[in-house]
């Protein structure tokens, strides 16, 4: 039996999108959707709009708009017991846009009324197996952040984590084959000293997140290695 598709309109974030414009003065004239890429459940994952709207000062605004959410990327650390040595753990998986591979931090799109840090949570356990609680996490920016100026919704929330185990458990996450079917991911998680990840990550959130983790704990001298 086919799943009931949700209706754009009906959808956390376009709602949530939708109200953001009209609180900052946007009148919203028209909507175009021109594709909309829906989960296995039906629920929307992300669209391409096209938006007709004034801003206050009579302006239109650029009609593109890659409708996509809110998302956390989580920084994972993972401690030596006996050394003290610091491990973070990515996941490498093919990168949408051109197929490459590519090294990030754990990370999950905010659907629903989900709150970010269940999200960060949930998302440490499905992509690298690694079980926590949303009291283990700590948050590191002090609201969403937009990676970009225009033409997406996209914001981000960053939280970090830092767990003690032996050698031998840590190096359990490396190479280790995950993911979700059903989502279409094929997900490798990797362990890299915090340095080593930052010449893989090629990402801006995934670098930035290294430089908010140092900042938090104060580690300035291996931020200096970055």
């Amino acid at each position: 039996m086919s799943k009931q598709q949700e209706a754009l309109e009906d959808a956390h974030k376009f709602r949530y999108w939708k109200s953001q414009a009209e609180a900052n003065g946007l009148k919203i004239n028209d909507i175009k959707d021109f594709y909309i890429r829906r989960r296995h459940n039906g629920e929307v994952l992300f669209a391409m709009l096209e938006v007709d709207a004034d801003t206050p000062e009579g302006d239109k605004i650029p009609p593109a708009l890659f409708l996509k959410g809110h998302a956390a990327s989580m920084l994972v650390c993972l401690i030596d017991k006996d050394t003290r040595e610091k491990f973070v753990v990515l996941v490498k998986q093919r990168r949408i846009a051109d197929g490459s591979q590519t090294y990030e931090h754990p990370a999950g799109m905010v659907d629903a009324s989900d709150a970010p840090i269940d999200v960060a949570a949930r998302e440490i356990g499905e992509e690298i197996g690694l079980v926590v609680t949303a009291d283990e996490l700590t948050k590191l920016n002090p609201h969403v952040w937009f990676p970009s100026t225009g033409t997406s919704d996209e914001g981000m929330h960053f939280f970090f984590i830092e767990r003690e185990m032996t050698r031998d458990e840590i190096m359990a996450f490396h190479l280790k084959n995950m993911g979700n079917q059903s989502e279409y991911e094929r997900i490798t998680s990797v362990v890299a000293t915090l340095p080593e990840a930052h010449k893989l990550v090629t990402n801006v959130n995934g670098l930035l997140i290294h430089f908010l983790y140092l900042k938090h704990i104060g580690d300035y001298e291996t931020m200096k290695l970055l």
